[in-house]
């Protein structure tokens, strides 16, 4: 993805508002908040209360990635298609990231096995 307004508005956004439409989208498909938490403190190295916390306090995506305790080792083992991207060449690191959850978000509603989502 070539960088531009687009990118800037989807880094501005709140992890906040977005996490919402996480929950819905995995419970509407049979999964629980709890499975949820876990591809996001699998990604992220985010604790519950950390994730608390950036849930309130509206963290944007760019911070919320930038302060992330660590990203899994395992995040280049997320491949394949995503909003219309290839997400291994996506080349904005903090793009990537964006897309490695809403890949992992997208896997969890399909259904897919937790430790098949958690690269294990």
């Amino acid at each position: 993805m070539k960088p531009g307004a687009n990118n800037d508005r989807v880094y501005r956004m709140s992890f906040a508002s977005v996490y919402p439409h996480y929950v819905t989208k995995v419970e509407k498909k049979g999964r629980t908040k709890e499975e949820l938490h876990t591809v996001i403190h699998w990604l992220t190295g985010y604790t519950e209360k950390g994730l608390a916390k950036v849930i309130a306090d509206k963290t944007d995506f760019e911070t919320f990635f930038a302060k992330a305790p660590r990203m899994h080792p395992n995040v280049g083992m997320i491949t394949g298609l995503i909003c219309g991207y290839r997400i291994e060449e996506i080349e904005d690191p903090l793009m990537q990231k964006v897309r490695y959850l809403d890949k992992l978000v997208d896997e969890l509603a399909k259904g897919r096995a937790l430790e098949k989502i958690l690269r294990k």
